[in-house]
């Protein structure tokens, strides 16, 4: 989650600049930017829970796996 972190720090340092701009187009710039970094941020979240879920239900389905279930009914 470490990527996640830097990207929103990168998104809250360019909105800093966003709201201490005095030029319309360097307000827009820093704005834009910090849209971009936010929407990274969101991205890397989303890709880390896929990854513990995706993770989650393959030790799921390893541990509900018994091999001694067909001697259990013997």
């Amino acid at each position: 989650m470490s990527y996640s972190l830097f990207y929103r720090e990168q998104a809250a340092q360019q909105k800093s600049a966003a709201d201490a701009a005095t030029l319309d187009n360097v307000r827009d710039r820093c704005q834009r930017a910090s849209d971009a970094w936010a929407i990274l941020a969101e991205r890397s979240e989303r890709i880390h829970d896929a990854r513990l879920q995706t993770a989650s239900e393959k030790l799921f389905k390893a541990s509900s796996e018994n091999p001694d279930r067909e001697l259990a009914a013997a």
